[in-house]
């Protein structure tokens, strides 16, 4: 997969590597060249210097042919423009946007051409993971006071759980399934609903971590 990262902030830094890591073909823009400079791993990077909210400079930096753009600056209007050149000028399959002042976040839908608003109280790199496919299973929430962690994780045709019921996974104690989305539709699941390629089951436990969840559902 081929990702744009537009801001080398800490936020942007963590999602390229993490993402290079994973194999994937990253592309950093930042207009600060001694920021660029300071990336470590750079080599595992393609740097681009300029500011991603001209055509331009998206264009020299591949976002034709870009999956995924992150846009991840430390300014909301600069990431909003950034998303929107990119999914209605370029077309980009996918964009996240990072959202700094939380009053803003009702800004940051489609209509700006942001799919996926990364709140800035958030837990940041799990998101990333999951919008991008380089994990199946994130923990998305710790709710320290509950004590219960709240996981996702996205079925497949090839997942274990696809075609089983609800009661023919071995949840782990103190684990329950809070909810299905598939087509961006929620449900409650009941105990013969029936996992399908496209669901993402949403966990909640007091108990299990991400592996525990990933070896029942994956």
């Amino acid at each position: 997969m081929k990702v744009l990262v537009a801001g080398a902030g800490r936020l942007g830094e963590q999602a390229a590597h993490l993402l290079a890591a994973t194999g994937h073909q990253i592309t950093v823009i930042e207009r600060d060249r001694a920021r660029l400079a300071q990336l470590p791993d750079a080599d595992l990077l393609r740097l681009v210097h300029g500011d991603a909210c001209e055509p331009a400079v998206l264009e020299h930096a591949g976002v034709r042919n870009t999956d995924l753009l992150l846009a991840t600056t430390g300014e909301d209007e600069d990431n909003l423009v950034i998303a929107l050149l990119s999914k209605r000028q370029f077309t980009v399959a996918r964009t996240m946007a990072r959202v700094n002042d939380p009053d803003n976040a009702w800004l940051f839908d489609a209509r700006w051409g942001v799919d996926v608003a990364l709140p800035a109280a958030a837990s940041l790199v799990p998101l990333i993971e999951e919008a991008s496919g380089a994990s199946d299973t994130v923990g998305l929430l710790r709710l320290a006071a509950a004590g219960v962690t709240v996981i996702a994780t996205h079925i497949d045709d090839h997942s274990a759980a696809s075609g089983r019921p609800l009661s023919g996974i071995d949840l782990p104690t103190g684990t329950v399934v809070a909810a299905v989305v598939h087509d961006s539709l929620p449900v409650v699941p009941r105990a013969d609903y029936r996992f399908r390629g496209g669901d993402t089951v949403l966990v909640v436990s007091a108990t299990a971590d991400e592996h525990d969840v990933r070896t029942r559902f994956q």
